[in-house]
């Protein structure tokens, strides 16, 4: 990245729309202000300027200016914004002023957010919970997301982190300072308990059933079933929308097709699948295989029993007792459009035909998510990253019979492992990855 360049996006939505955001970071930024607004205005207040092309003087809008000096910024530099009418021709003209001026240039997605990053306005736990909340579909999700950028995983991390420097701060007085009389023979006997201790504490954070993910990605449900056992159709009625083909042909649905759902607040993601019966044809079969494989990561299973005898393929169809251990199986009735299995049975067609099915899922769905205190760990980098932290800590406090000088080499690699979470060492690798998440003018 060139630093010295100035950066400037439209960081609102794609226009049309009411109002635009312009924004603008760097060390030209109260050029580009001057230039074609006339002048300043007082810093964090806005003021309503005409807007003016630097080259030709020609009025292109008027609207806010807001300016934000260096070092009270989201960037950490001098910033500015421009708020105007939300045309695609005056954000054109707004945007080709702007890229006249010398030392400007277009934003890449996240750069704005990446100088926030090396600035040390945020860490990189609270860019991960902004993206998120930019992202964010459901309440549960925006929760989250607030929580995280609000800096609640950093002010844990730094607090632990700090307890790991204090306790190799005690190894290296004992190693480098033995002799001197106000160091005591024994300055690192408590570190090792202090590691035992905050093990523990790193690894019931872990505890939480990865419920930080599944609030972030969805909780999921695989439909399973014989052929004709309704699943598509069900999927349909659950999206509100013609998801997927629906047939009386046996075994239409061959890949897996995914619906996104908002339930209670939580993200859901409901998965249509093949229907399960011993298939002659290669492509059928390699759908029947995707949804066992699917259907054994799931965080739960709907498993649909067609309610009229002799329907092809149910003979065939395995029992819920056939898939993998540990699996939670919600079995219903489909097509009981009569309403002869009550609570058990769903039909689309019915009123009120899928309560049951709706509130069984609410049910799980809270269950699994709603309970206790927020999340700490809302992605995997988190849980690898505290995972080898915990495991550093471990072979610190328990292996006895090491050397002191390994002891301490155990612990600076735990040290490190919360660094590279919060991005104060060796993430340069992550960065493409997590910034490519943002939007432009982000």
């Amino acid at each position: 990245m060139q630093q010295m360049d100035t950066l400037y996006a439209l960081s609102s939505g794609a226009p049309p729309s009411g109002v635009a955001v312009v924004r603008i970071s760097g060390p030209a930024s109260r050029l580009a202000v001057e230039s074609i607004a006339g002048s300043l205005p007082q810093p964090r207040a806005a003021a309503l300027r005409v807007l003016c092309d630097p080259g030709t003087g020609e009025v292109l809008d008027k609207g806010l200016v807001l300016w934000f000096p260096a070092p009270a910024s989201f960037t950490g530099e001098d910033c500015a914004e421009f708020h105007v009418h939300g045309g695609p021709a005056v954000v054109s003209a707004v945007l080709s002023a702007l890229g006249s001026l010398e030392g400007l240039r277009m934003a890449e997605p996240g750069e704005f957010s990446r100088r926030a990053l090396e600035n040390g306005k945020l860490d990189l736990t609270e860019l991960e919970g902004l993206s998120d909340l930019i992202a964010a579909q459901t309440q549960a999700q925006r929760r989250q997301a607030v929580t995280q950028s609000g800096g609640r995983l950093r002010q844990q991390l730094e607090g632990w982190r700090a307890e790991i420097i204090h306790m190799r701060a005690m190894i290296e007085a004992e190693l480098d300072f033995a002799d001197e009389d106000d160091v005591p023979d024994s300055a690192a006997e408590s570190v090792w308990r202090d590691a035992d201790s905050l093990t523990k504490r790193i690894g019931h954070s872990l505890d939480d059933e990865n419920r930080g993910e599944l609030i972030r990605s969805g909780f999921e449900i695989v439909l399973l079933g014989p052929p004709n056992s309704g699943k598509s159709s069900l999927l349909n009625a659950l999206a509100a929308r013609e998801a997927a083909i629906v047939s009386e042909e046996a075994g239409t649905t061959r890949d897996l097709i995914e619906v996104q759902l908002d339930v209670g607040g939580y993200a859901v993601r409901v998965v249509d699948t093949a229907g399960i019966r011993q298939a002659e044809g290669v492509v059928e079969r390699e759908g029947i295989r995707r949804a066992r494989d699917r259907a054994s990561q799931a965080d739960l299973v709907i498993w649909l029993i067609p309610s009229a005898s002799g329907e092809a393929g149910v003979a065939e169809a395995p029992t819920p007792m056939d898939l993998e251990d540990g699996v939670p199986v919600l079995t219903f009735h489909s097509k009981d459009d009569s309403g002869a299995f009550l609570s058990a049975g769903i039909s689309v067609v019915r009123e009120g035909g899928l309560t049951a099915l709706v509130e069984a899922i609410r049910e799980r769905v809270a269950a699994r998510l709603g309970k206790g205190d927020d999340p700490i760990v809302t992605r995997r980098r988190h849980r690898e990253c505290l995972e080898n932290c915990v495991a550093a800590l471990r072979q610190a406090a328990e292996n006895e019979h090491l050397g002191i000088e390994l002891r301490a080499e155990h612990l600076r690699r735990a040290g490190d492992a919360l660094g590279r979470l919060t991005g104060i060492v060796d993430v340069e690798d992550l960065l493409d990855v997590i910034f490519s998440e943002f939007c432009v003018g982000k």
